[in-house]
C-alpha cells in the first residue's frame, strides 16, 4: 500500500508515527517513510519575509518490525487550526482553485513554536520514561536558526547535541528532519544505540515529536 499523510513540516513525524502504529498492528513489517517538499513552486519571489527561507528537498526513513530494543520508542502529535492564518498556502484546489503562496507572520509563528515544541518535548520524554538528560541528539525540523536554539534552552540541551543543517538545504518543510538525520548518521555523529529526539512544528499548526533508539 501507499498514501500520503498531509501535516506540513510535521508530516514526516506524523508519517513516521502512523507507520510505528500500523507496524505494531501486525498491519505490514516494513515502512518507507519520505518526506519530500518542492517549496520552489509555492513561493512568493517578492516577498523576503518567506522566499529567502524555504527549499526544496526529500528525506526517507526505512521502518521494520525487529526483536531488540531499537527503533522507536514513543510519539506525540498534536494540531491546532486555530491558527491557520499565520502560516498558509494563500490557495488550492479546494479553495480558489490555483496554486497559492506561502504567507507567514514571523514573530507570532516564532512565539507559538517555541512553547508548542518545548511542551511536546516534554511529553514524548514523558512517555519514553527519560528526561532531557537521556537525548544524546535533538534532531529539529531545521525552521530558523533562532527556533532551534531557543527551543535547546527550554530543554537544557547544549548547542552540541543539536542537530543543525538549516544553514545547508533552508527550511525544507516535511523533507528537514530525516534530511538532518541523514547528515548525522553520515558524519558519524549519530551511531547505533544512541537515543534520538526528532520534533516538528508547520502550518495549521501541526506539531509533535517522537522518541527513538537508533
Amino acid at each position: 500500500m501507499a498514501f500520503d499523510v498531509h501535516a506540513v513540516c510535521t508530516g514526516f513525524l506524523y508519517a513516521v508515527s502512523v507507520a510505528d502504529a500500523m507496524i505494531r498492528a501486525g498491519t505490514g513489517r516494513t515502512a518507507l517513510v519520505i518526506g519530500a517538499e518542492t517549496f520552489s513552486r509555492i513561493l512568493d519571489w517578492e516577498d523576503r519575509a518567506t522566499c529567502v527561507l524555504f527549499g526544496d528537498g526529500a528525506g526517507a526513513l526505512v521502518l521494520r518490525a525487529e526483536e531488540g530494543d531499537r527503533g522507536i520508542l514513543a510519539t506525540r502529535l498534536h494540531a491546532d487550526g486555530r491558527h491557520n492564518d499565520l502560516l498558509f498556502v494563500d490557495g488550492g484546489p479546494s479553495t480558489t482553485g490555483t496554486v497559492g503562496k506561502v504567507r507567514m507572520k514571523g514573530r507570532e509563528v516564532f512565539r507559538h513554536a517555541v512553547v508548542n515544541l518545548a511542551d511536546v518535548l516534554g511529553e514524548v520524554l514523558s512517555d519514553a520514561n527519560m528526561t532531557s538528560e537521556d537525548i544524546d541528539w535533538l534532531v529539529p525540523h531545521q525552521a530558523n536558526a533562532r527556533i532551534l536554539d531557543a527551543t535547546a534552552k527550554k530543554l537544557g540541551l547544549p548547542p552540541e547535541k543539536v542537530v543543525v543543517t538549516v544553514d545547508k538545504h533552508a527550511n525544507t518543510s516535511a523533507a528537514s528532519v530525516p534530511l538532518a538525520l541523514d547528515t548525522a548518521v553520515k558524519d558519524g555523529r549519530i551511531k547505533r544505540g544512541d537515543i534520538i529526539v526528532l520534533e516538528a512544528m508547520g502550518g495549521g499548526f501541526t506539531w509533535g515529536a517522537a522518541v527513538l533508539r537508533y
